[in-house]
C-alpha cells in the first residue's frame, strides 16, 4: 500500500513491487522471515564492519604513501580527509552486495521501499530542512569556535573541495550502512513491526554513537540524539533520502565552517576520547529534535510511501 502525500508529488513516489520484497512491510522488516535469522544478521553485522575497516585501511594507506613519498607530508593531510570519505562513501555498493548475498535482496530496495532513491523527497527535505541544521550549526559554531591553528591555502581549497564533493558520499555511505543495512538487520529479529522499529532505532544509535569514541556527556549525548533522530525519520519515511540530507548537510556544514575558522579538524577528529562538550552542542540537537518531531507529524496519515506495492 501506500500512502497520499502533501508534500510529495503522489505519482513520483509510487513504490514499485521488487522481487523477493515482501508487500505492505515497513522499510526495516524486509529481512524479516519465518525465523529471526539472529545468525545471519550477526554476519551481515560483520561484514558492514569488515567492509567499514578494510576499505579505510586501503585508502589510508594509498593517502600516506602520496603524502610521503610523492608529497613529503606528514599528519593530518586533505588526501587523508579525502581517503576517510571514500572509504564510508564504498560502504553503499557493500551494503547493497552484502544484503544480495545474505538476504537475496535486490540492492536498490536499500534506498527507499520504492525501490530506488527517491530525489524528488531529497530535494524537499534538502530544501525544507537543510536551512535549519547550517544555522544551527553555525550558531554553535559561534558559542564554541574552537582552537584556531594555521592552514596553508592549498590546504584551505583543498578541504573546502574535498568537503563538498566527497563529504555528502560519505554521509551517504553511513547511512547506507547503519540506518539501511543494519537497521534492516535488527528491525527483523522481532516478531512485531513495532518492537523491530524501536530496537533497531535503540541499538543502531547507541551502537554508532559509541563508536565515534567520546564518553563525554555532552557530546555523547548530541550522538545520541542526532543518530537516533535519523534513525526514527528512516523508519517514518520508508528509506534513507531524509537522512542522507540531514547527515550530509550537518557534516559538510562543520567541515567547512571548521575549515573557514582554521580549526584543527585532524587533531579534533585524533583526540575524540578526551574531548570535552559544551552547551553549544544542544543546539544541533535541538534542531534535529524538531525535525524528527515534524516528520514524525506529517507521516502519521500522510507523507511518503512506507511500504512496498503489492
Amino acid at each position: 500500500m501506500s500512502h497520499a502525500t502533501d508534500y510529495l508529488v503522489p505519482q513520483l513516489d509510487d513504490p514499485t513491487p521488487l522481487a523477493h520484497v515482501p508487500a505492505a512491510v515497513e522499510y526495516h522488516r524486509v529481512y524479516a522471515g519465518d525465523g529471526r535469522r539472529v545468525g545471519r544478521g550477526v554476519l551481515a553485522i560483520v561484514l558492514l564492519l569488515a567492509g567499514l575497516v578494510g576499505s579505510a585501511q586501503l585508502f589510508l594507506l594509498g593517502a600516506d604513501l602520496i603524502d610521503t613519498q610523492v608529497l613529503g607530508r606528514t599528519g593530518s593531510t586533505p588526501l587523508q580527509q579525502a581517503a576517510g570519505a571514500l572509504s564510508l562513501a564504498v560502504l553503499i555498493p557493500w551494503c547493497m552486495l552484502v544484503q544480495r548475498l545474505l538476504y537475496g535482496v535486490p540492492g536498490r530496495s536499500l534506498h527507499s521501499v520504492a525501490g530506488r532513491f527517491r530525489y524528488d523527497l531529497f530535494a524537499r527535505a534538502l530544501l525544507t530542512y537543510g536551512p535549519l541544521v547550517l544555522v544551527a550549526m553555525s550558531v554553535a559554531s559561534l558559542l564554541e569556535p574552537g582552537e584556531s591553528v594555521p592552514w596553508t591555502t592549498v590546504d584551505l581549497v583543498a578541504s573546502f573541495v574535498i568537503g563538498m564533493l566527497l563529504t555528502p558520499l560519505a554521509a551517504a555511505g553511513e547511512e547506507y550502512g547503519l540506518r539501511g543495512l543494519m537497521f534492516r538487520v535488527v528491525g527483523g529479529w522481532t516478531r512485531g513491526a513495532r518492537s523491530g522499529a524501536v530496537l533497531g532505532v535503540v541499538v543502531t544509535t547507541v551502537f554508532f554513537s559509541l563508536v565515534h569514541g567520546s564518553l563525554d556527556p555532552s557530546i555523547l549525548t548530541s550522538y545520541l540524539v542526532l543518530f537516533g533522530s535519523m534513525a526514527i525519520i528512516t523508519w517514518r519515511t520508508g528509506g534513507l533520502e531524509t537522512a542522507v540530507v540531514l547527515h550530509a548537510v550537518y557534516n559538510v556544514t562543520a567541515l567547512v565552517l571548521a575549515t573557514t575558522l582554521h580549526v584543527d579538524v585532524g587533531g579534533a577528529l585524533s583526540s575524540r576520547a578526551e574531548a570535552t562538550g559544551s552547551a553549544a552542542l544542544l543546539v544541533p540537537s535541538a534542531a534535529f529534535v524538531l525535525i524528527t518531531a515534524v516528520v514524525w507529524w506529517r507521516t502519521r496519515t500522510t507523507g511518503p510511501a512506507r511500504t512496498p506495492a503489492r
